[in-house]
């Protein structure tokens, strides 16, 4: 009786598992389909000024893409933009509700 509920529970997750990959396959192609439109369609413009990557992001090797990330207000010492400015900041010096 031991040998057959462990055949009948070994037999019962090997099945289990099978149907769990099916549908994750089905859901990835749908997803790459989608991004790929996507990506086509918003690298286009930037791709014809700025050099990019993959991906479509610019590709910050080139100093024209390095120039044009540089924020328009103060910085911190490490080059991100300080966010105590409104110049960087939409919400700095505004009341919370």
């Amino acid at each position: 009786m031991k040998k057959l509920l462990t055949g009948l529970l070994a037999m019962f997750m090997g099945l289990t598992v099978t149907m769990a990959q099916t549908p994750a396959t089905a859901k990835k192609e749908v997803k790459s389909t989608k991004a790929k439109t996507e990506k086509t369609t918003a690298a286009a413009p930037a791709a014809a000024t700025t050099k990019t990557k993959k991906d479509g992001t610019p590709d910050k090797r080139y100093k024209e893409n390095k120039a044009a990330a540089t924020p328009a207000g103060p910085t911190k010492k490490d080059g991100t933009p300080d966010m105590r400015y409104k110049s960087n900041n939409k919400n700095a010096g505004k009341k919370k509700a």
